[in-house]
């Protein structure tokens, strides 16, 4: 047995607030970090097992084998087993072997604060440091008006191994390419961010990156931790945001993963009723567990510091507030109170939130929460969660079931397209249409139109100027900008050849034009999540499926008119009411034959009258193009 050298990272006010799930910053003393001690480089270990008889260090710099480095026992019962091995540098592959005291059972675990894995399907750890030098100096500083909720933010979600491929080798663009690639494609399509589905570090690849083992290593599929600073240098280099898709809700049993992690229910709640999901067969965290929580915001806090990430979208959220997610009669038990609330992840999610929002006042944090659950983005010093946005699931619901139906049947159902409306101030709202709408045979967005080539296509650029002129934040699919025709698949690159035949090109021009438009028209931005951003003019048209409103920002002189009508059919001299006098001129219109459109346009000044409409003083007539959507501009 080789000695492990006596050594710690931590002071005693560290042991203190790691007891106390108070400790955010884990990921400095936790882990492999290479020191030099008395003269000597080497590794200091640590990890947390309070359940362990014994913990070695095992790797490929002492042939795998148990017990000759055994890390020592902290004295202060604070489950901590540490050690300094010289010698051991970066690039060392690595692993614990536990030998726990429930029923001897030893197993080997990768290091849950490893700062890189090996690529799977092997599960060793890797020593790891970089001093990766950013040069993003000018977006960090600038960054608040970036992701501030009253700017523009549409965003493009990518899963990064199927985005586009390097098809004749049959493999995914490297972190390094993709800084490239990526990065210009984002910028000349005028998107404001990137989210990226998880990068941390997981085990297997139909999962898509969301059931995770390595919670603070970028994946090894797409290159080094450092080269994955790049790309987010890169973005930021270019004016672009990055979202990261972040996973507290659950994680998967893998043998090598955090699942009895010392023989004893560590890091999962023990009871399987909120420890186990049943939808996706993966282990629950234990809410309740000081250091558990510590784990999971130092986890946060590291992507948003080390990585310099603008914001982290929350992944199943309704999942870790309701007891009976999932669950059917007598699977679950009521809290103290007799509620189906998880009060332990309610109380789990505000302090994340608020840690979050105290260490980085200029990020955002987003909830994928599909339920009614009250206030998730309002501050938590008023009885909210703390989000800065929440997916509007009930808009994505409702709008993509009615743009499925055929158009003469859409009069009926004018109630799908407005009801959003009702609720649409009630949370600071993020419209989806995400990677969870085109797969396991829900089709592609552009497929779920109906009608004819023509209509399609129409129907997807209404659909598409709808959302960017409805109130709240913008989040699109990548191949959804060109209207991918085939459903997603995780193992494919997009389509991009579509971009040979017009239709499809056409259709990228328009989301570029349609996100250059958002970002310059403050009225669809600056009060989003205000019913004061948003005037019906007419919701009530239902027999020509129209819909109308006005858009408004800080400055009047800035608000635009939107027109949506949901048929083939042309207009000539549709009446709008309006609230002031003047004229209106167009500034947007999706059935631009440059987009593919038909070219029905309302041409030079519309001058207004006083003639009441819709309730208000003034009207005009306008043309409303077939499947089209209308934006005038007061003038």
């Amino acid at each position: 047995m080789t000695k492990v050298k006596v050594y710690s990272l931590f002071t005693d006010f560290d042991i203190n607030l790691f007891k106390s799930g108070k400790h955010f910053r884990l990921y400095e003393k936790f882990g492999a970090h290479i020191i030099t001690l008395d003269g000597v480089k080497g590794t200091y270990f640590s990890v947390w097992a309070p359940s362990a008889k014994s913990v070695s260090v095992i790797g490929d710099f002492n042939y795998w084998t148990e017990g000759e480095h055994v890390l020592n026992v902290r004295w202060d019962e604070s489950g901590i087993w540490e050690g300094f091995i010289p010698n051991v540098g970066k690039g060392t592959h690595y692993k614990y072997k536990i030998q726990s005291f429930h029923d001897n059972i030893v197993t080997e675990k990768a290091d849950p604060f490893a700062r890189r894995s090996e690529h799977p399907p092997k599960t060793a750890s890797v020593v790891w440091e970089d001093d990766y030098e950013w040069e993003d100096s000018n977006w960090m500083k600038n960054r608040k008006k970036n992701n501030a909720l009253d700017a523009p933010y549409s965003v493009y979600e990518v899963h990064l191994g199927s985005w586009k491929r390097k098809i004749e080798e049959n493999r995914f663009l490297s972190y390094l390419e993709l800084a490239d690639e990526l990065v210009s494609y984002v910028k000349e399509m005028n998107f404001t961010h990137v989210e990226l589905m998880p990068v941390m570090e997981f085990p297997y690849d139909p999962s898509w990156g969301y059931q995770i083992t390595g919670y603070f290593a970028p994946t090894s599929r797409f290159g080094y931790p450092h080269e994955f600073k790049y790309l987010v240098d890169k973005l930021h280099q270019n004016g672009i945001g990055i979202i990261l898709d972040w996973v507290p809700s659950h994680f998967p049993e893998d043998v090598h993963g955090l699942g009895l992690f010392d023989g004893s229910y560590l890091y999962e709640h023990p009871d399987s009723r909120k420890g186990y999901h049943p939808d996706w067969k993966s282990l629950i965290f234990n809410y309740s567990r000081n250091e558990v929580r510590a784990f999971l915001i130092s986890n946060a806090i590291f992507w948003l510091d080390q990585f310099h990430a603008d914001g982290l979208r929350v992944d199943a959220v309704a999942s870790m507030l309701f007891l009976d997610y999932s669950r059917e009669e007598g699977e679950w038990e009521p809290n103290q109170y007799g509620g189906n609330e998880n009060l332990d992840a309610v109380s789990f999610l505000k302090e994340l939130n608020e840690e979050v929002y105290k260490s980085f006042p200029d990020v955002q944090t987003i909830a994928e929460e599909s339920t009614a659950f009250p206030m998730v983005s309002k501050p938590t010093f008023i009885g909210g969660l703390g989000f800065g946005m929440k997916w509007m699931m009930g808009w994505m619901h409702d709008v993509l079931q009615y743009f499925s139906k055929d158009p003469i049947y859409r009069k009926h159902h004018q109630n799908d397209i407005t009801f959003s409306l009702a609720y649409a101030f009630t949370e600071n709202f993020m419209l989806p249409l995400s990677h969870d709408e085109v797969v396991y045979g829900k089709r592609s967005i552009l497929s779920k139109m109906p009608g004819d080539e023509w209509q399609r296509f129409a129907n997807l650029r209404l659909l598409y100027g709808f959302m960017y002129t409805h109130p709240g934040t913008k989040l699109l699919f990548m191949g959804g900008e060109f209207g991918q025709y085939e459903e997603w698949n995780f193992q494919k690159s997009l389509d991009w050849n579509l971009l040979d035949f017009y239709p499809h090109k056409n259709t990228q021009n328009y989301f570029k034009e349609l996100n250059k438009f958002y970002r310059n028209t403050p009225a669809l931005y600056e009060k989003g999540f205000s019913g004061n951003g948003f005037e019906w003019i007419s919701f009530e048209d239902y027999n020509n499926s129209v819909i109308s409103y006005i858009r408004k920002g800080y400055d009047e002189k800035e608000d635009v008119v939107v027109v949506c009508n949901f048929t083939p059919s042309t207009h000539q001299k549709y009446k709008i009411g309006l609230p002031k006098k003047g004229k209106l001129i167009e500034v947007f219109n999706s059935d631009n034959k440059k987009f593919g459109g038909t070219g029905v346009l309302n041409t030079g000044e519309i001058t207004i009258k006083k003639k009441s409409w819709n309730y208000k003083q003034y009207s005009a007539d306008i043309i409303l193009p077939p499947l089209g959507v209308t934006v005038l501009k007061f003038k």
